[in-house]
């Protein structure tokens, strides 16, 4: 068993073999508790629910840090992601979600990454530039003749 600590100071007891799942942790001494000061303890539940879901896939064995885990298709263009994985994130409100992919990112855990993207991307296509700083809480921080000069450079001829 492996403690994990989350940033809100939770601790988690987790099978070593549900923390293998994540890259960016390297399990040396088991009694020794790991610190994940960029992740939440609510959002560390929801990494370790993945995790947990994916316990038996198969381990890559390549000694490279960033590829030591590849339990995933690195060979195509496009992820494979599974129905599970794609529900889960579905599932998931904005803020949360962008707090996962986050974490997935810090944590090097891909395949939670690549669903979690495919999910955001899914959500902003076709949006304009307006609903996209929305869904993201990006202030606009352009005045109206600027917006307005940038529409006149941007409009086909």
């Amino acid at each position: 068993m492996v403690v994990l600590i989350s940033s809100d100071n939770e601790w988690f007891t987790v099978d070593k073999d549900v923390v293998n799942r994540i890259c960016s942790i390297k399990v040396e001494n088991d009694d020794q508790p790991i610190a994940l000061e960029n992740v939440t303890s609510d959002v560390l539940k929801k990494v370790l629910e993945f995790c947990e879901y994916h316990r038996s896939d198969p381990l890559s064995s390549d000694d490279k840090p960033s590829e030591q885990h590849q339990w995933f298709n690195s060979t195509k263009r496009q992820p494979d992601i599974c129905e599970w994985d794609s529900n889960f994130v579905a599932a998931m409100d904005r803020d949360t979600l962008l707090d996962i992919v986050l974490a997935a990112n810090s944590l090097e855990i891909k395949p939670l990454l690549d669903a979690g993207c495919k999910n955001i991307a899914d959500k902003i296509r076709g949006k304009t530039t307006g609903e996209i700083r929305e869904f993201f809480n990006v202030p606009n921080d352009l005045t109206p003749e600027e917006e307005e000069q940038i529409r006149r450079e941007n409009v086909s001829t």
